[in-house]
């Protein structure tokens, strides 16, 4: 039995992990890689193992980090099942989709330029059809459902609590006559987190797979979000300014429509235009409303008197392309909800290029950005910066709000190796920049948790 990790390690993007067992192979995810533009493309393009021998795939959630990849899977040859939550499949059609419209955008861009130096033009990661075609793959699973994966390895599925649909993996693997367990933590959520069930503590396992997004950072208390993002929202609408979100379509645009929901609801939130400006973060919404069998109490006690808690009268969802150019034209307060989270692309960049020059507005960041992003340079103000390959001086304010995180922070990390089980045989921390996963190793080891290991890029073993 072994482990192979080759992807989302020493970063938080790409994740893809492989169980070799019995002579068979089992993927773990198959996330997007995403950064710079040159590496992004060849990491995505070119799986690093052979597809025709992967027998099957366990996709965690279908965040893009985690299941961005998989059309190119399929397209270069696997044909095996991709077991997953019924509600992360339903996610996967809008999600995948998406993707493979952006790829091909994408492309189109870079050829413009290629054609001006007279280079030959390069082909998309994979395509919108290739996305669709890749959907037929999909097996979809009820939590707390053992079931067969291949020969020697069942797997059951229990609630992550970090977005619709996410799932914590029981992997019970049998090979000669000896079986060990193994949980893939990744990605794993919080407790209080709005809408959703709290994460499922996985006990008598033998290895962990686990996220180390937050090791050594704490986020603040959930149950103060909603307080704070009315501070801002109300701070910016005083000096007459727009607050611009950066927000991923999936889990955080419902988080923040449904806490400003509450904030209409109780007279709190000022009279004025919402805008949830992503087709995508749309779809997704549906998908939500077709799930309650994954919202906790609280959320299913606010449907008794509230029918649709992700919409209210000064909220719009809005799809097409003229319209979300009109709300560049509006000049009073507003509320901009817009993809895609880490401002890589999608509509928020234009969204930010109009409004990041005015000292009114704010920019709310609301989630993680990873390195090299416009995200991140805005986190780490940046006097400067590019969108769409112009300077803009970033005079708006930044605030950033980690109390909305899905992500475990350390103490949640801690919390749940040692209540897993006291007597693992190896943890392995992935899903982490460099320091926090050094965080996180330090923090497991001097609680007594033995065997901790960050695996390189590439590397195998065995257990």
């Amino acid at each position: 039995m072994k482990l192979s990790f080759y992807g989302g390690v020493e970063t938080v993007t790409g994740s893809m992990h492989m169980i070799h067992i019995n002579k068979k192979r089992v993927l773990l995810d198959c996330g997007l890689f995403q950064g710079r533009r040159k590496e992004a493309r060849q990491r995505n393009r070119e799986l690093p193992f052979d597809e025709n021998g992967i027998d099957a795939m366990i996709l965690s959630h279908a965040h893009i980090d985690h299941s961005g990849n998989i059309p190119n899977l399929v397209r270069n040859g696997f044909v095996g099942p991709i077991f997953t939550t019924h509600a992360t499949k339903d996610l996967c059609e809008y999600m995948l989709a998406d993707s493979g419209y952006i790829q091909e955008k994408d492309v189109e861009y870079v050829n413009k330029k290629r054609k001006r130096k007279n280079l030959p033009p390069v082909e998309p990661i994979y395509t919108k059809k290739d996305a669709e075609s890749s959907l037929d793959r999909f097996v979809g699973k009820d939590y707390n459902q053992s079931f067969a994966v291949t020969e020697g390895v069942t797997a059951e599925f229990f609630d992550a609590g970090h977005v619709l649909g996410s799932a914590l993996t029981k992997l019970t693997l049998t090979e000669n006559g000896r079986t060990v367990k193994i949980g893939y933590i990744v990605d794993l959520g919080r407790k209080n987190l709005p809408i959703l069930r709290d994460p499922v503590i996985i006990k008598d396992l033998d290895y962990i797979i686990i996220e180390s997004t937050y090791g050594g950072r704490f986020h603040d208390r959930i149950e103060a979000a909603e307080e704070n993002l009315y501070k801002v929202v109300k701070r910016t609408v005083d000096r007459n300014g727009k607050v611009i979100i950066p927000s991923f379509a999936l889990e955080r645009t419902q988080e923040i429509v449904y806490c400003l929901n509450n904030l209409w609801n109780s007279n709190k939130l000022p009279r004025i235009p919402v805008y949830v400006d992503s087709p995508l973060a749309v779809n997704v919404t549906s998908v939500f409303k077709e799930h309650e069998e994954c919202f906790d109490e609280e959320t299913i006690k606010v449907l008794e008197y509230d029918d649709d808690p992700f919409g209210f009268e000064k909220l719009e969802y809005v799809r097409e392309v003229e319209k979300s150019k009109a709300i560049n034209k509006y000049r009073r307060p507003c509320i901009i909800i817009s993809a895609s989270g880490m401002c890589e692309n999608g509509r928020i960049l234009h969204h930010l290029k109009n409004n990041i020059e005015n000292e009114r507005n704010t920019i709310l960041i609301v989630g993680f950005m990873a390195q090299n992003t416009l995200g991140r340079k805005m986190v780490e103000k940046w006097p400067v910066v590019k969108i769409f390959g112009e300077e803009y001086n970033l005079n708006a304010e930044v605030e950033v709000m980690d109390s909305f995180s899905a992500h475990a922070d350390h103490n949640d990390l801690m919390s749940y190796v040692t209540k897993a089980n006291q007597k693992l045989k190896g943890v392995f921390l992935v899903h982490g920049e460099e320091s926090r996963t050094a965080a996180a190793a330090e923090g497991m080891r001097k609680l007594g948790v033995n065997n901790v290991k960050a695996p390189g890029l590439g590397e195998t073993i065995e257990l």
